[in-house]
C-alpha cells in the first residue's frame, strides 16, 4: 500500500484507526482501505452509522454556537479527530471573532492534518495527547498559550468517552479536567448508547464487535451512566437528550432519519 504524503511515517497504515473510520463516515478523504473495510463491516450491522456521525457533528456546531453566544471565547476540544467541514474554530469565530481553540487528539493523522489546517492561525493550535492523561493536556504549552483557565472554557468531549473503557477511569479523567475549569465553563458531550438505535440490541452489538476486533472497543453506556459525567454541572436545557433534540434548528434534515436519535448529547454549566 502506497503511503500518501499526509500520512505520518510513524503510523501503521495496515491497522484501522477510529479517527480515520469516523472520517470515512463523514465522507472525508483521510482514510485507507483498511479503515473503509472496518467501516463497511460495522455498517453491515448498523447501516445508519454515517447519519449518526453527521448528527454528532451537527450537534457539536450548535453547541459551539451556543457557547460562543453565551460569551465563552475559549474552547478545548479533546478527541477532536480529523478536521472536517465546520470545525470548532470556524464555528466559534463566526459568533465570537478572536475565539481561541486548542484541539487534542492522540491519532497522528488527526494531529498532522490539524496542523496543516491551522498553519498561520495564531488563535488555534493542536496538541498530541490522550484524554486519559488530563494533566498532560492542562499543562501543555498549547493550553498555557491559548487558554486562560481562570476564565470560562467550553470543554468538548464529543464522541470520545465511548472509546474509554471503565478500567481507564473515564469519570476520573472528566472530573480532573472539570476541576481545573472556572465557574461558568461548559461541558459539551456526546456518547453512544443502545438507547435510540432503531435496531434490536443483538444486531447493534455486531457493529460494536467490529470495534472490539480492531482493538478500539466501543463502550455503550446507559443514559444514567452518561449523566454521571455531568456531576458538578447544571444541565443546560433541554438536558441530556438524543442529538437532534438538543436545540434543533428549523427544517433540520436530522429529524428525517431514525438513526440520528441514537445515543445522547448534552451541555452542562459549571457552577
Amino acid at each position: 500500500m502506497e503511503r500518501p504524503a499526509w500520512a505520518p511515517r510513524s503510523i501503521d497504515i495496515s491497522v484501522p484507526s477510529v479517527a480515520r473510520i469516523y472520517d470515512y463516515y463523514l465522507g472525508g478523504s483521510h482514510n485507507f482501505e483498511v479503515d473503509r473495510e472496518a467501516a463497511r463491516k460495522a455498517m453491515e450491522f448498523m447501516p445508519g452509522l454515517p447519519k449518526i456521525m453527521q448528527a454528532n457533528r451537527a450537534f457539536m456546531r450548535r453547541a459551539v454556537r451556543f457557547a460562543a453566544g453565551e460569551g465563552v471565547t475559549q474552547f478545548l476540544d479533546i478527541g477532536s479527530g480529523i478536521p472536517a467541514f465546520g470545525n470548532v474554530h470556524e464555528v466559534a469565530e463566526e459568533v465570537s471573532p478572536g475565539a481561541r481553540v486548542v484541539y487534542v487528539d492522540h491519532d497522528p493523522v488527526a494531529v498532522a492534518h490539524s496542523e496543516a489546517v491551522l498553519a498561520g492561525n495564531d488563535a488555534a493550535d493542536v496538541l498530541a495527547a490522550d484524554l486519559r492523561k488530563p494533566q498532560e493536556i492542562l499543562s501543555s504549552p498549547q493550553v498555557e498559550r491559548l487558554i486562560d483557565l481562570n476564565r470560562p472554557v467550553a470543554l468538548l468531549l464529543v464522541a470520545i468517552l465511548h472509546f474509554v473503557e471503565d478500567a481507564d477511569d473515564p469519570y476520573g479523567a472528566v472530573a480532573e479536567l472539570s476541576q481545573a475549569l472556572a465557574p461558568g465553563s461548559l461541558l459539551i458531550l456526546t456518547h453512544a448508547a443502545y438507547e435510540g438505535i432503531p435496531l434490536a440490541p443483538q444486531r447493534a452489538e455486531g457493529a460494536v464487535d467490529v470495534y472490539k476486533d480492531i482493538r478500539n472497543p466501543l463502550i455503550m453506556r446507559s443514559r444514567e451512566e452518561i449523566a454521571r459525567f455531568f456531576e458538578g454541572y447544571d444541565m443546560v436545557e433541554p438536558g441530556l437528550v438524543p442529538m437532534p433534540h438538543w436545540r434543533p434548528q428549523p427544517a433540520s434534515e436530522e429529524e428525517d432519519d431514525p438513526y440520528a436519535f441514537s445515543g445522547f448529547a448534552g451541555v452542562g454549566r459549571a457552577a
